[in-house]
């Protein structure tokens, strides 16, 4: 099932030695003229790291298994050390083949193989830094996998599948605030603390690596060679091209949110609640199929309902979704897969992180998938996409691994994603027995189109948004005090999304979605959702389909199984535009077939749009957003909290020192009254009329700091163009 590998042996410790000295040698020493190397030369260097890595990456990745299927501080320990390992082993090879002058060489594998061996990524970082870099990215992902929000008396909810359950099924306005406000406050607010650091060190290890950004360092992973650089351009046009769909949706289904919740949460000029649409980001609203179903008269049947009637489990998902894998003449998963993969969640109380995630261990034969499955549809097709992960791995397993990584990352998504086009199909639900009826007309179909728009086309913006955030931050455009205002100002103007309540800085609403927090790029997911299609058309095509494309399933095609497959043993190691131009006949990403595939559902939009008068988009709308009130505290700006504090603690000594004040004159009274001989003055006995002189006198000074205290007071509030709390009508109950 693939290379035998062995233990390491003594060539791999002296590379990982020597690669703690060799953090100096930059980019800058990376081409020295009077070095010069032959082909064979570099071969016999490719082959040396292509020995070494398989062993290293291999003990990485089942470290962090190990962490995120059981979090201990012993498996976070063992998985940080692993990293350091393999950081020093990119390191050292990724050094060393900044040595080489790439024009020299004539065969293009090399070149290709140098050139992405050249991009060290965090390795490149200083030792200390990189531990902090990996304790930080560890613990932003720990946190979040292990956030809970609690109720007021009962349990505490974890997001999966608890709190995503709230938000997919409840209709309740005041839960599904509750959900969201509260997962927001147990993981977006605390990650804000780190989020500045690790921005910091991203954008050095960029730096170092020769990018003027982490944004820059991210969007390389999507050049073509010997090609002009327009990504951000290109997928500007893109989202454009397919903005009208959006925008026809998001008011579609806005009418029909105004008629569940009413004026007083909707309105229909404007943007939409964020937590009205049975997702916790707002990015899939197929949960809220019910309240928007474009002709209820015939509803969908509940798949979901009918697997649990069936009886169906966890493994038996992932079963199907093998068993349409290997009808298409591909491969079929290791025994491994099957032996080592948690398919659900463990019942054995261990703390995991349920992010579902596909994992190949390098070695040519183990490969698995993390996830807490629930037998409903939405997670069989989940499974689908993930099982396309695994897919592709089995098909590039014999190239080198500096290869062993799709075409591009949307690639890598859009495979398993163009499979569950299929997968959904009413054909394909059909036959296995997941629905019963046929479709009867148009309104049928429309229907049918209407959850997977819910699911596909509301993800659009999102998708977009995401990094689009993320480079603004990393190039310095978003500063640290306006994060949390950014994010949804570009919410609001790709989304027409606004918070359900007031946010400030003290929030970090970006935080609270997976891939901030663990630091994975996202523009991949934008970009698949339009891959997809031109790759299920593709396959349509070779499977011989004729008819419209949401009627296609590929199921049994041997014929698209085997232009998939050329497609996948590639891996990375041709430009992914040639890859793509395999496949399609297009060496561009194009909106085409998503546009062909939804158009008898934007046909309907459109018309019914137009007869109820909808305005599309939510023109001169803004979010709520509260600003931070900066006041002058004795000449310090402070947040209006610590400023009000400031004034509280100032009122109290004022009534300290009245208090004294008073406690004096008594005094001074009893003094002036007695016929004593002795008197005491700060526990000194004298004659009655020196202490009588000396509390005068410090009667006088406490007059002095009582009548400033009070000055100051009020001097404060002036400035703050307020009254004291103590001076307002509410404060005695009086309103």
């Amino acid at each position: 099932m693939g290379r035998r590998w062995t233990r390491p042996g003594p060539f791999l410790l002296v590379l990982l030695c020597y690669g703690q000295l060799l953090s100096w040698l930059r980019t800058e020493n990376a081409q020295s003229p009077d070095m010069s190397y032959n082909e064979s030369e570099v071969k016999a260097f490719l082959q040396n790291y292509e020995r070494t890595a398989q062993v290293v990456w291999n003990k990485f990745m089942e470290a962090t298994w190990n962490y995120v299927t059981n979090i201990t501080k012993k498996n976070r320990g063992e998985m940080l050390h692993e990293d350091m390992e393999r950081s020093q082993h990119i390191l050292f090879f990724g050094t060393q083949a900044r040595l080489f002058n790439i024009a020299t060489f004539q065969d293009p594998v090399i070149k290709r193989m140098l050139r992405k061996m050249q991009n060290m990524g965090k390795a490149a970082l200083p030792v200390k830094e990189l531990q902090e870099y990996n304790q930080l990215l560890a613990y932003m992902e720990t946190m979040y996998s292990m956030a809970q929000v609690c109720l007021e008396e009962g349990p505490c909810l974890y997001l999966e599948p608890d709190l995503q359950e709230v938000m997919a099924n409840s209709r309740d306005q005041k839960e599904l605030l509750w959900a969201w406000q509260g997962w927001r406050d147990a993981v977006g607010r605390p990650l804000r603390t780190f989020f500045e650091r690790y921005v910091q060190l991203s954008n050095k290890a960029a730096n170092l690596n020769g990018y003027k950004d982490m944004g820059a360092l991210w969007r390389s992973k999507y050049d073509s060679e010997n090609e002009t650089n327009t990504l951000q351009h290109d997928l500007e046009l893109l989202f454009q091209e397919l903005q009208p769909l959006y925008l026809n949706l998001h008011a579609y289904v806005r009418r029909a949110l105004h008629r569940r919740y009413g004026p007083q949460f909707i309105d229909l000029k404007g943007p939409i609640p964020a937590h009205l649409l049975g997702d916790m980001w707002a990015q899939s609203w197929v949960n809220i199929l019910d309240l928007v179903l474009p002709f209820p008269e015939k509803p969908l049947e509940d798949i979901t309902k009918i697997m649990k009637g069936q009886r169906w489990k966890p493994h038996k998902m992932f079963q199907e979704a093998e068993k349409f894998f290997t009808s298409l003449g591909l491969l079929p998963t290791p025994m491994e897969f099957w032996s080592k993969s948690m398919l659900e969640k463990p019942a054995d109380g261990r703390e995991v992180m349920c992010h579902a995630s596909a994992w190949d261990f390098y070695n040519g034969h183990d490969f698995r998938i993390k996830r807490c499955t629930e037998v409903t549809i939405e997670d069989l097709l989940s499974v689908f996409h993930q099982m396309g992960h695994i897919q592709y791995f089995l098909q590039y397993k014999d190239l080198s691994v500096i290869f062993r990584e799709g075409a591009n990352p949307a690639f890598e998504e859009a495979v398993g994603s163009a499979i569950t086009l299929s997968a959904s199909s009413h054909k394909y639900l059909l036959n296995i027995g997941l629905l019963s009826l046929q479709f009867q007309d148009s309104k049928d179909e429309v229907n049918f189109l209407m959850g997977i728009a819910l699911e596909k086309i509301a993800f659009i913006p999102f998708g977009y948004l995401v990094d689009l955030y993320r480079w603004k931050v990393f190039d310095g455009t978003i500063h640290k005090n306006i994060y949390n205002q950014e994010w949804w100002s570009l919410r609001l103007k790709y989304q027409g999304l606004c918070p359900p309540v007031p946010r400030s800085e003290e929030d970090f609403d970006p935080g609270a979605k997976y891939h901030i927090s663990a630091s994975i790029p996202y523009l991949r997911y934008f970009l698949s959702v339009v891959l997809q299609f031109q790759l299920h058309e593709a396959l349509c095509r070779a499977s011989g389909h004729v008819g419209p494309l949401h009627h296609c399933n590929i199921y049994n095609s041997k014929m698209a199984g085997k232009l998939l497959e050329d497609a996948l043993k590639l891996g990375s190691s041709k430009p992914w535009p040639e890859v793509l131009k395999m496949m399609t006949g297009e060496s561009q990403v194009s909106t085409k077939a998503l546009m062909t595939y939804f158009k008898p559902l934007m046909n309907w939009l459109v018309t019914e749009n137009v007869r109820q008068g909808e305005v599309l988009g939510w023109p001169e709308f803004s979010c709520s957003f509260e600003e931070k009130e900066k006041n002058t505290f004795l000449g310090l700006e402070l947040d209006s909290d610590q400023a009000k504090t400031g004034q509280w603690v100032l009122l109290v000594l004022s009534f300290v020192m009245f208090l004294l004040v008073l406690m004096l004159g008594r005094r001074l009274y009893i003094l002036s009254t007695a016929q004593d001989t002795k008197a005491y003055f700060l526990g000194m006995a004298m004659e009655p009329h020196k202490a009588a002189k000396g509390q005068w006198i410090l009667l006088g000074l406490c007059v002095l700091l009582l009548v400033c205290s009070i000055s100051l007071a009020i001097k404060i509030f002036t400035q703050q163009s307020k009254k004291p709390l103590w001076m307002t009508a509410e404060w005695w109950g009086l309103n």
